[in-house]
């Protein structure tokens, strides 16, 4: 492993331990050349399916996309970040559970939809306007009184 200090290439492993239920190794390592310490984590290369995008275009699936999306939609919202990342790698961990060599960018949005409409209700709405093109303030306000209604209703 790199240094990301020094560049040296030399290191140790001072501590290893499991993370994420047992998905993902956290090591500690220092580096021989600089004595500095930096972490790295491990986890297993699973296979994940191409991205089919709306004009026809496959892209490899990238988890930073579902990071970012859900990131941004929890802006200035009460959800942590520890919160963030646990919704992220269900999301992941669905879509590998597909078995698909494919997955339209759909499917993958729709389940980011699901998970934010359980989380936050102002994120949901926030993804959904952008995620749903919301075009007039009309499908705005109709996807606020489902939400209202849905609240009622428990």
């Amino acid at each position: 492993m790199k240094c990301p200090f020094c560049d040296e290439i030399e290191d140790k492993v001072v501590d290893s331990r499991t993370a994420k239920e047992g998905e993902v190794i956290r090591r500690r390592r220092e580096c021989l050349g600089c004595k500095r310490r930096f972490t790295t984590y491990e986890r297993i290369e699973e296979i994940l399916p191409m991205v089919v995008k709306k004009d026809g275009r496959r892209e490899p699936f990238d988890r930073n996309k579902i990071l970012a999306g859900l990131t941004k939609a929890c802006e200035k919202r009460p959800i942590s970040t520890a919160t963030i990342d646990t919704v992220t790698d269900r999301i992941e961990k669905r879509i590998q559970e597909m078995g698909e060599t494919e997955i339209p960018s759909r499917t993958i949005g729709e389940e980011l939809m699901k998970e934010l409409h359980q989380l936050d209700q102002v994120a949901y709405v926030r993804f959904a306007s952008v995620y749903r093109e919301f075009k007039d303030i009309d499908q705005f306000m109709d996807e606020l009184k489902t939400l209202a209604r849905e609240r009622q209703e428990k």
